[in-house]
C-alpha cells in the first residue's frame, strides 16, 4: 500500500525521485514558467493561479493525502549531483483488488529534455509499481503527434493498444490520445 510509504524516495543511478514539499515551489515554479512553451502544447490549459504558491501548496497537500491513501504517488525528478529539480512523474488513479493497475503521468522541464532523465525515471516507477506496490497494468496516453512521449513510453516497455477518442482537454480542445500500458507479467511479445 502507498500510505505506508509516505517518505518515500526511490534513487536511481543519476536522480532522486520523492513527494512534494512545500519548499520545492521556487525551482518548480521557475522552471515551469521557464519551460511553459515546452510542455504547455501537450498539457491541459493552466489555470490562472497555477504558479502560485497557493496552487503549489495544495498540490503538495494533495500528493501528501493521495499517497497516504494509496490512491497516487506524485513524485518529483530531481539531480542527484546538484540536487537541481528536473520535472515530475505521477502514478495517480491506483485501483486495487482485481484491476491492480494505475495511470502514469509526466513532464520534464526544457532544459532537461532528451537527456535520458525521464526514462530512467519512468523506469525506475515502473518497478517500483511492479514489485513494492504488487500493481499488474500501468497506463500512459499522450497525443498522437508527440514523437518524444511515445518512444519514451516504447523505450520503457510500454505497447500501442489504441485511441481514446476526446481523451483529455489539451489547450481547450478535446483531443484523442493514443493509449499503452505496461504489464507485470507481459506475454504480448516486443513493442513494435
Amino acid at each position: 500500500m502507498l500510505g505506508k510509504r509516505r517518505q518515500i524516495r526511490i534513487e536511481t543511478e543519476r536522480l532522486t525521485l520523492r513527494l512534494p514539499q512545500h519548499g520545492d515551489y521556487r525551482p518548480w515554479r521557475a522552471l515551469r514558467e521557464a519551460s511553459a512553451d515546452f510542455v504547455k502544447p501537450w498539457e491541459p490549459a493552466w489555470s490562472p493561479d497555477h504558479l502560485s504558491r497557493r496552487a503549489f501548496t495544495n498540490r503538495v497537500y494533495w500528493a501528501s493525502r493521495s499517497a497516504r491513501a494509496g490512491t497516487a504517488l506524485p513524485l518529483f525528478l530531481f539531480r542527484r549531483e546538484d540536487r537541481a529539480f528536473l520535472g515530475a512523474l505521477t502514478l495517480d488513479h491506483v485501483r486495487r483488488g482485481p484491476a491492480q493497475t494505475g495511470t502514469l503521468g509526466y513532464w520534464i522541464g526544457a532544459p532537461y529534455a532528451r537527456q535520458g532523465y525521464m526514462r530512467e525515471a519512468l523506469e525506475a516507477v515502473v518497478h517500483h509499481a511492479f514489485t513494492r506496490l504488487d500493481l499488474s497494468r500501468l497506463e500512459a496516453a499522450c497525443l498522437p503527434e508527440n514523437r518524444a512521449s511515445r518512444g519514451l513510453l516504447e523505450k520503457c516497455g510500454f505497447k500501442y493498444e489504441g485511441v481514446a477518442q476526446a481523451y483529455l482537454q489539451i489547450n481547450g480542445r478535446w483531443r484523442n490520445h493514443v493509449l499503452y500500458a505496461n504489464l507485470r507479467l507481459d506475454r504480448r511479445g516486443r513493442a513494435t
